[in-house]
């Protein structure tokens, strides 16, 4: 089936195949670690983190998008990607808290593209006891569902244990993700310890993590691009930009490294692009994450405010091109 109709070819960017930057972590959603793990703070540290978080949200925002991207942002007129998505954060739309919940979501992915495309639960304990940790398999992935990078990959459990695992979950749910870059509708998601099947390819890999930026999906043909991120959680990770015809474009977003080479066109190309047409179809603006194994479709997560509109490109003129395609709506 093709999907050649639903979405629309954004002729604007350029492609090459020699461009390298020298970043190495997209901030501050996706970092190159797989999980948050706890960390020892200095007094300094813990006391300058509690003078941050007495700015208001759009000072606080202000600085760490100056910060960032090295210019305060225009928020009574947006015209830029990060200003759009920095005001949205200010001011979300109520869905927001139940699609951005890595739980509740599914229900509606499941509606939206079917429920083979939902990836099997495991465990959604109330508690994470030493029994749910005897009844999972042998290989598996703990996540919560209130935050990015709230992520634990297990091969072999008797690898782990249960207490490194409890202790883990437990930090994680002690972190309000609102005061990290003040994303207005994480403060309403009651923070969750799940397990998932762990989804591998053919040869034992974790899959490349599709992130699928969909312009216009009200429109019924959405303008898309896919930062692909490879290697997720090995120490070669990459992030690279292609269009809806696999053409590698000379866009690096966050601080990942670009792959010298483009990754093959996935087979299944076409049918990520219909998953991602059929979930942003109710949306201004959204990303959808996708996974796609061995000519299979699975669903990551929807995310509205990526990188909480402190999300740097190269080059920097993307910020601009990309916010041209965020429709003024997506704004009220």
């Amino acid at each position: 089936m093709s999907v050649e109709p639903l979405f629309k070819r954004d002729r604007t960017m350029t492609t090459t195949k020699s461009v390298q930057f020298s970043n190495t972590a997209d901030m501050p959603e996706d970092t190159a670690s797989h999980h948050l793990a706890p960390r020892k703070e200095s007094p300094a540290r813990r006391l300058k983190e509690a003078a941050k978080s007495m700015l208001p949200a759009p000072i606080f925002l202000s600085l760490l998008h100056h910060k960032e991207i090295g210019r305060y942002p225009n928020l009574l007129r947006p015209t830029t990607f990060n200003e759009k998505i920095l005001q949205k954060s200010l001011r979300p739309d109520p869905w927001f808290v139940e699609l951005t919940d890595k739980l509740t979501v599914r229900e509606y992915v499941a509606r939206k593209i079917g429920e083979q495309h939902v990836i099997p639960l495991l465990a959604t304990p109330d508690v994470f006891t030493k029994e749910v940790f005897d009844a999972l398999p042998n290989a598996f992935v703990m996540k919560a569902n209130h935050g990015s990078s709230y992520v634990e990959v297990v091969r072999d459990k008797s690898a782990t244990s249960f207490e490194k695992l409890r202790d883990l979950a437990n930090y994680w749910l002690s972190l309000d993700f609102y005061k990290i870059a003040r994303e207005r509708h994480y403060r309403q998601i009651k923070p969750r310890i799940f397990f998932e099947q762990l989804l591998l390819d053919e040869s034992g890999k974790i899959p490349a993590d599709y992130k699928l930026h969909c312009f216009g999906g009200r429109s019924g043909r959405p303008i898309i691009y896919i930062l692909v991120i490879s290697d997720r959680f090995g120490g070669n990770t990459r992030g690279d930009v292609y269009d809806v015809d696999w053409n590698h474009l000379d866009i690096a977003i966050g601080y990942y490294k670009r792959s010298p080479i483009p990754a093959p066109r996935p087979e299944n190309l076409e049918a990520i692009l219909h998953a991602a047409t059929r979930l942003c179809e109710d949306f201004d603006y959204v990303r959808v994450d996708l996974y796609a194994p061995d000519n299979r479709v699975y669903f990551g997560e929807l995310t509205f405010t990526p990188g909480a509109g402190v999300l740097p490109f190269t080059p920097d003129k993307i910020d601009y091109e990309w916010g041209k395609l965020v429709p003024q709506s997506f704004c009220r």
